[in-house]
């Protein structure tokens, strides 16, 4: 088997291309901090290096097999094309071969290539990474952890001890790599702050692993680890060397991906999935816990840096670079410790307005979270977003009692939303003053500001709107234009006494600069106040 003091040969000597039974011109190697991966004609082998850095353990040959082995069956979860085979490394650390003779030296998996180019960091670098994508990557993200078996995890793996002794963990190894006290003081102040806000979120904590949110997930969710295939975003590249790493809470999962978007510049795109992914899911109270799963993630990030720095064949150039993004990684965590100034909005129209666009713009703009009545009333009875239900205006689905249980789940949520620290947009109709009134107590009770988005648009443009929409069966609602009339007869206008600020939006403009203007004074009146 190959030993460590010989595995930077190896890894050298398979940047040939006679190491490789098929065409393998201009090999090219992709390193990590515990593999290497070479990019070898059609394929791609990865090699996991032989170290032990604690949390992970590839220090001998029969572990690194297994590992390999976990490696295929883990990712086949998300992409079983891309994930093929083992394969032995047989020969010497000078002349290695793939599936060749001699002794097994050392074992890779094999993998479909993909050009790097796919990959979601460089689609976000090119401006590439759509908003589109990402709805739809965190829908699949959704259905995928709600596809998980929900049980609790071996060797308790998730409980409340074990995430903060994961945490706590970070700290140690980071701090064990730092040399300047500034460093230890600024990675001191998290840790305190991690120590005090896991004290204080212990019982929601608790609560999430005995109502089975810890599931086997991805373990490893960025950027770089996400892939467009076939005009979708996947995962790949998942934790398989440690299972406590593995076994999550989906928030946790959720909360790297977030962290990443933020870090690489892209908040928007974060709010995005944040909240597209508690639409699909609709457990809003994920939302307690996900600022401390976002500092413990970034510092995640920030030690794999730290440790690739401190390894001896990394340049001083690199170590340098390296340590700069380690700093990025710290002051993104501290500034995510913090709460911002949560309010609530209301969006306020009838059916083909663009309520539903405008909202996203919102989430986009406040790092927002949105809950949606046609999403929410259909999960009440059980129904996926896009499955019609067959009512008709003023039937059981959208009877009086249905409507009505559906705005106290938007109050709940809304409710839930705000007491995390996030504004809520709430994507109703609001046609009836009971509901605007039940939405306006909950921001009165919780002492935040309020707000009520007025969309406008002509009623020959919202016939127009809704019978394309119809057409195409594309949306949650199934309003028709039946409905739209049901709605213009029946609305009872927004009076003045009601104690709501109107911010009025143009439908055909959608939100503007003026209207973000507005939004901000509101808030600003009720800080004063």
């Amino acid at each position: 088997m190959v030993k460590a003091a010989t595995a930077s040969t190896l890894a050298a000597a398979l940047t040939g291309s006679e190491c490789y039974p098929h065409a393998a011109r201009n090999v090219e190697l992709i390193e990590t901090h515990i593999s290497w991966v070479f990019l070898a004609g059609p394929y791609a082998y990865k090699v996991k290096k032989p170290v032990n850095l604690g949390f992970v353990d590839f220090s001998t040959l029969a572990a690194r097999k297994h590992y390999c082995e976990e490696e295929i069956r883990l990712n086949r979860r998300f992409v079983a094309d891309l994930y093929l085979d083992v394969v032995e490394i047989r020969g010497s650390a000078h002349a290695p071969r793939i599936a060749g003779k001699g002794a097994v030296l050392d074992y890779a998996v094999r993998m479909q290539r993909f050009p790097q180019e796919a990959l979601a960091d460089r689609l976000l670098a090119r401006g590439e990474l759509t908003p589109q994508l990402v709805k739809e990557f965190a829908a699949y993200l959704a259905q995928f952890h709600q596809s998980l078996p929900v049980f609790h995890p071996p060797e308790l793996h998730g409980t409340p001890k074990a995430v903060l002794q994961n945490a706590m963990q970070n700290f140690e190894q980071i701090a064990s790599l730092l040399t300047e006290s500034s460093d230890r003081e600024a990675l001191d102040a998290l840790r305190s702050w991690s120590e005090r806000e896991f004290r204080s979120k212990n019982s929601e904590m608790q609560a999430r692993y005995s109502a089975g949110m810890i599931r086997e997930c991805h373990g490893d969710l960025h950027l770089g680890n996400i892939l467009a295939l076939k005009g979708k975003l996947v995962p790949f590249d998942c934790i398989d060397f440690n299972a406590a790493l593995r076994w999550n809470d989906v928030m946790s999962e959720v909360a790297f991906l977030v962290m990443d978007l933020m870090d690489r510049g892209a908040p928007r795109l974060a709010s995005l999935f944040l909240s597209a992914y508690l639409e699909a899911t609709g457990v809003y109270s994920g939302l307690s816990v996900l600022r401390w799963y976002l500092v413990y993630r970034a510092l995640v990030r920030a030690k794999v840096l730290l440790i690739r720095a401190r390894q001896p064949a990394t340049t001083a150039a690199e170590a340098s670079r390296l340590e700069h993004a380690y700093q990025g990684y710290l002051s993104l965590a501290e500034g995510c410790s913090h709460t911002g100034q949560p309010r609530l909005l209301l969006m306020h129209g009838f059916s083909g307005s663009g309520k539903s666009t405008v909202a996203q713009e919102l989430v986009q703009a406040y790092g927002a979270i949105c809950v949606r009545a046609d999403i929410e009333r259909k999960r009440l009875h059980g129904l996926p977003a896009l499955v019609r239900s067959g009512s008709a205006v003023g039937g059981g689905f959208y009877g009086q009692e249905s409507t009505d249980a559906t705005y106290t789940c938007l109050a709940d949520a809304a409710c839930t939303i705000v007491q995390a620290g996030y504004t809520a947009v709430v994507d109703a109709a609001f046609l009836r003053r009971a509901q605007r009134t039940q939405l306006r107590e909950v921001a009165a009770a919780l002492n935040i500001p309020v707000a009520l988005i007025d969309i406008e648009v002509p009623d020959e443009v919202l016939r127009t709107r809704i019978e394309s929409r119809t057409a195409h069966a594309i949306d949650p609602s199934e309003a028709t234009v039946e409905v739209l009339g049901h709605q213009i007869a029946t609305a009872e206008a927004v009076t003045s006494d009601e104690g709501l600020p109107i911010i009025t939006v143009n439908g055909r403009e959608g939100l503007t600069l003026a209207t973000i203007m507005d939004l901000s004074r509101v808030r600003a009146a009720a800080a004063a106040d």
